[in-house]
C-alpha cells in the first residue's frame, strides 16, 4: 500500500508539472502571436501584461525566454521589444508555401452561391492582371471568364482595383508607360477622370465596372493584400449587367471575402 501511495503521488506530481509545462507554452505563444496582431513595430512589458492579463514578472520571463531563441528582439536603448529575425523566417517559410488559388477557393464558391454570380480571383502580372479561377453559378445565363489572358490595369473591375491600391509612383509610372486603350466604349480612357476613379476606389474599399472591360457585363472587385500591405490578389463578382447590380449587399460580402485571406496572409490592416 505505501508503494501504491507513493506511485500514485508521483504520478499526480507528474501530472501537475506537465500541466504548468503547457501552461507556461501557451502564455509565450499568447505573447508571441500578439506581436503579429498589435499592429505595432515594438511593444513594452507593461502594455503586454496589461493587453494579455498577465503579471510583468511573467511577461519578461517569457520575452526572456523568446529572446533566446531569436523569435524576439530587444532595442537596448528604449527596452522595447520586436520580433526576430527566427519569427520573421517562420512567416516566410509559411508564405512560400501559401497557394492563393487554393486559399480563395472557399470564398470564391461562397461568393457565388451567394450573390448567384461568377466569382473570380485575378493575380498580376507586370502592367497586366489576368484571371487564374473562377466559381460560376448554375444559370442560363451567366458570366463565364477566360483564365489566363492578360488585361491591361486600367479596364474594367479587377484591373482598376489592382491599379488603384498601389504606390502612387506605380500609378503614374504605369500612365506614363501606357496609353489608355479603349476595350470598349466604356473603358476609362482619360488619364485625369482614371485618377478620380482610383482615388474613390481607395475611398470605398473596391471598385466597379459598367461594361469597362466587356460589353454588358458588370463586375465589383476588392483587394487582397499581404502581409505587407502589397495587394497581391483582387477577388471579383461579375454577371450580366441586364441583371447584376454591383453595390449593396454584394459589395459588403466581397469586401468581407477578401480582408479574410489578407488577414490569412498576415494583413494587419
Amino acid at each position: 500500500m505505501p508503494t501504491s501511495a507513493a506511485a500514485k503521488a508521483t504520478t499526480t506530481a507528474d501530472d501537475d508539472s506537465q500541466s504548468r509545462s503547457i501552461a507556461a507554452v501557451e502564455r509565450a505563444m499568447d505573447v508571441l502571436l500578439y506581436f503579429g496582431r498589435s499592429g505595432q513595430p515594438d511593444l513594452g512589458v507593461t502594455e503586454i501584461a496589461t493587453s494579455l492579463g498577465l503579471t510583468k514578472a511573467a511577461v519578461h520571463r517569457i520575452l526572456t525566454a523568446l529572446r533566446s531563441r531569436d523569435l524576439i528582439t530587444v532595442d537596448p536603448v528604449t527596452r522595447r521589444y520586436a520580433l526576430g529575425h527566427a519569427a520573421v523566417a517562420l512567416g516566410r517559410a509559411y508564405l512560400a508555401r501559401t497557394d492563393l488559388r487554393a486559399m480563395a477557393a472557399p470564398e470564391l464558391r461562397a461568393l457565388a452561391e451567394q450573390t448567384g454570380e461568377t466569382a473570380t480571383l485575378s493575380l498580376r502580372r507586370g502592367d497586366t492582371r489576368l484571371y487564374v479561377d473562377q466559381v460560376v453559378p448554375d444559370q442560363e445565363l451567366r458570366m463565364e471568364v477566360t483564365l489566363g489572358i492578360p488585361y491591361p490595369l486600367h479596364a474594367g473591375g479587377s484591373s482598376k482595383a489592382f491599379l488603384a491600391f498601389l504606390p502612387e509612383a506605380e500609378v503614374e509610372s504605369y500612365l506614363e508607360r501606357h496609353p489608355l486603350q479603349a476595350l470598349t466604349d466604356k473603358t476609362i480612357t482619360d488619364p485625369a477622370k482614371l485618377r478620380k476613379e482610383l482615388s474613390a476606389i481607395r475611398k470605398r474599399g473596391y471598385a466597379t465596372s459598367l461594361g469597362e472591360r466587356q460589353a454588358g457585363a458588370a463586375s465589383i472587385a476588392a483587394p487582397v493584400f499581404d502581409h505587407d500591405g502589397h495587394v497581391v490578389a483582387v477577388l471579383s463578382v461579375a454577371g450580366p449587367a441586364a441583371r447584376f447590380k454591383p453595390e449593396g449587399e454584394t459589395a459588403d460580402e466581397l469586401v468581407a471575402a477578401a480582408a479574410r485571406i489578407s488577414e490569412q496572409l498576415g494583413y494587419a490592416g
